[in-house]
Order: C-alpha cells, then sequence, then structure tokens
C-alpha cells in the first residue's frame, strides 16, 4: 500500500491563543496634592507623639489614653503610604 503525503502545518504570525495586550503609560507626575499631604501626615503625626510625652500622656486627647500613640503613627502610616504613591 503506498503511503500517503504528509501535510505541512502552516503557522500564524499570531497564535489564537496569544492575545496582544496594550497598556496605557503610567503617568509620570504625582499630583500637585500628594507631596504637601504626605509631608503634613508625617508632621501631624509626629507633633502628636511629642505632645503626648511632653505633657506625660495626658494630651492631645486626655480621654484616651495610650491610643495617643496609635493616631500618632495612624499619621505617619498615611503618610508612608502616601509617599508609595510619590513620583
Amino acid at each position: 500500500m503506498p503511503k500517503s503525503k504528509l501535510r505541512k502545518k502552516v503557522k500564524d504570525s499570531a497564535s489564537h491563543h496569544e492575545q496582544v495586550v496594550s497598556h496605557e503609560p503610567a503617568p509620570l507626575d504625582s499630583p500637585s496634592w500628594l507631596a504637601p499631604t504626605m509631608v503634613g501626615a508625617f508632621l501631624i503625626g509626629l507633633i502628636w507623639i511629642v505632645v503626648f510625652y511632653i505633657t506625660q500622656t495626658s494630651y492631645p486627647i486626655p480621654g484616651i489614653g495610650a491610643w495617643n500613640m496609635v493616631v500618632g503613627f495612624a499619621f505617619i502610616g498615611v503618610g508612608f503610604s502616601l509617599a508609595t504613591k510619590w513620583r
């Protein structure tokens, strides 16, 4: 019995399994409000903690005691999170 001819597979330039995804370039400049807000959050957090220590844990908010430290560090954390978006 004669052998049949083998067919060659045609390779497409772009396979249907691959999809071309176009990405928009990220903006190169940060918003104008970002740097002042970031520095402000750092300073408010620092001043909050310094006032807490200077007044021997009485202020800035007298009723919450040592939670004033958490509030101060929360402001500093907001500053750090904004710093990650600064370009």
